[in-house]
């Protein structure tokens, strides 16, 4: 075997492992948040990674793990409810990479379970020290809007957040 062929086979192998560790994470998420784990929902994110969601806007890890703690959170948890995060496309770009998913959140109301949400996902990763960290994720209903769209579009591509999809400031 040639060391060209041999440097091939480790890049080939580097991005299929550096896919599997993003996967994982998002796939996380879900279980996570759901069991107030604010310290490991925080850990997925930089520490000024940014969660831009429909009617909230977090601009750093600490933000994102105050969410998980916050009174509403806890609420809705305690109640009942789960984020079903669909499977996750992943694109690696040497150090960046974008993933994009689905979800659902069903909520406990009286003795059933019920659809609350239906949004899409659209991350962004950086590779570093620690491995690979959410540096922005964008989220928006899917409920007919362009924004939710552009999202979808841009991370089945593999592409960055669209420069159209304004960012929810609180």
């Amino acid at each position: 075997m040639t060391d060209n062929r041999i440097d091939e086979i480790l890049a080939r192998l580097q991005r299929v492992e550096d896919e599997l560790e993003i996967t994982r994470k998002v796939a996380s998420y879900g279980p996570l948040v759901d069991s107030g784990s604010a310290d490991e929902v925080a850990a997925i994110w930089a520490e000024d990674g940014i969660y831009d969601v429909d009617e909230l806007y977090m601009g750093t890890r600490a933000e994102i793990h105050a969410m998980v703690r916050s009174d509403d959170h806890q609420g809705l948890i305690h109640r009942g409810s789960a984020h079903f995060l669909g499977p996750a496309a992943v694109t690696v770009n040497g150090d960046t990479a974008v993933a994009v998913c689905e979800s659902i959140l069903v909520v406990r109301h009286k003795e059933r379970f019920i659809p609350a949400r239906a949004g899409i996902h659209h991350w962004e990763f950086a590779r570093t020290a620690e491995g690979w960290q959410c540096t922005r994720r964008t989220s928006r209903l899917l409920d007919g809007n362009a924004d939710g769209h552009a999202l979808a579009h841009a991370g089945g591509r593999g592409d960055q957040r669209p420069e159209s999809i304004a960012a929810v400031v609180n």
